[in-house]
């Protein structure tokens, strides 16, 4: 792997802002560094996947610099995803690269999303690398169900990898995807272990993502149906914190922690988008919501990769939509072909 990569010193004085056609700045990129995952949980992917060929998927290096055009313009927070971000080989490499861009500024953040099985590996690098805080999907904290929706993964993995993270100085966050049944029994022994231990739980709503095997119209659970729920048990105030993410924040009186819902179905979350993602064979979407991207990867292995690259990402932009297509009604589901572990979420 080579290491004598140039790192932005002035980022102010490089290109224009990213701004899509109404007005949106993107501060925020989701870079997926691989479409494999550990586990095959119900919600995201089918049980037999066929993952990429890694001839396909871009080499480290190469998500640095496609790291680098964004930076360029105005991008603040990356964060890594996956499929699952830390079975990637080598991956503490890419960390590593990008540490320099937190120490001068040029990053505010670089996070990722994980599901927890590897982070106990991997928390002390990752806090050495700068990172400083990391999402950790959990739906469930009784083993069985845990197994179940993951289809063959284990609980304890997970929370030693949140001991060594918080151990390691990472502030951590939950992910639970909130779904009908008994999920609505749970969550309240989801936010006591959270908050009992100093992490943000957020719940999101199950966006309909590729054919997973399961009914999408029998799960799915509105957040605006449980936020009710959930205020006859606890007392919610709402507060304007933001992560930099579509999550909207309520502090609970009882436990003093934030709780924070994601609802791409019950609720608009898109007028206020500041994301695109990049998938690992380095397709922009600028829109985890709609089917179009468009390719970077022969334009970044090409002659004057760094201008190319930028144009093809202004043009995208330019033609940005304004909201998701996602919709849950009854049994009627409309979604998206492409599986989660494409985009991470």
């Amino acid at each position: 792997m080579r290491h004598e990569r140039q790192v932005i010193t002035d980022p102010g004085a490089g290109p224009p802002p990213l701004i899509d056609q109404f007005g949106r700045q993107v501060t925020y990129l989701r870079l997926s560094v691989t479409d494999r995952c550990d586990l095959r949980c119900t919600y995201c992917m089918a049980e037999h996947m066929t993952f990429l060929p890694r001839r396909d998927v871009l080499s480290l290096e190469e998500l640095y610099d496609l790291a680098q055009v964004f930076m360029r313009g105005g991008v603040r927070k990356i964060r890594l995803t996956g499929g699952e971000p830390l079975v990637r080989k080598n991956i503490m490499q890419l960390f590593e690269l990008l540490s320099p861009h937190l120490q001068n500024g040029d990053l505010d953040e670089v996070t990722l999303t994980t599901n927890g099985t590897l982070l106990a590996r991997h928390a002390e690098a990752l806090f050495a690398a700068g990172v400083r805080r990391v999402n950790v999907s959990l739906d469930s904290l009784d083993p069985a169900r845990y197994a179940k929706i993951t289809r063959w993964g284990r609980l304890d993995a997970v929370l030693k990898g949140i001991d060594a993270a918080l151990a390691a100085g990472l502030k951590v966050k939950l992910n639970a995807v909130a779904l009908r049944g008994a999920f609505e029994h749970e969550v309240d022994d989801l936010i006591r272990f959270a908050h009992g231990r100093g992490m943000d739980l957020t719940l999101i709503e199950e966006m309909p993502l590729g054919e997973s095997g399961h009914d999408r119209g029998a799960s799915f659970l509105s957040l605006r149906d449980l936020r009710l729920s959930l205020a006859e048990r606890w007392t919610l105030v709402t507060v304007e914190d933001r992560t930099g993410g579509p999550a909207r924040y309520v502090r609970l009186a009882e436990t003093g922690g934030r709780l924070g819902f994601i609802t791409p179905l019950s609720c608009d979350f898109c007028a206020r988008c500041n994301r695109v993602r990049v998938s690992c064979t380095g397709d922009l979407f600028t829109c985890m919501g709609q089917e179009g991207s468009v390719g970077l990867r022969e334009a970044l292995r090409g002659h004057h990769a760094e201008t190319s690259v930028d144009g093809l990402v202004r043009d995208a932009l330019a033609c940005k939509p304004k909201a998701h297509a996602f919709e849950i009604t009854g049994p009627a589901v409309s979604g998206i072909a492409r599986h989660m572990s494409v985009l991470g979420g």
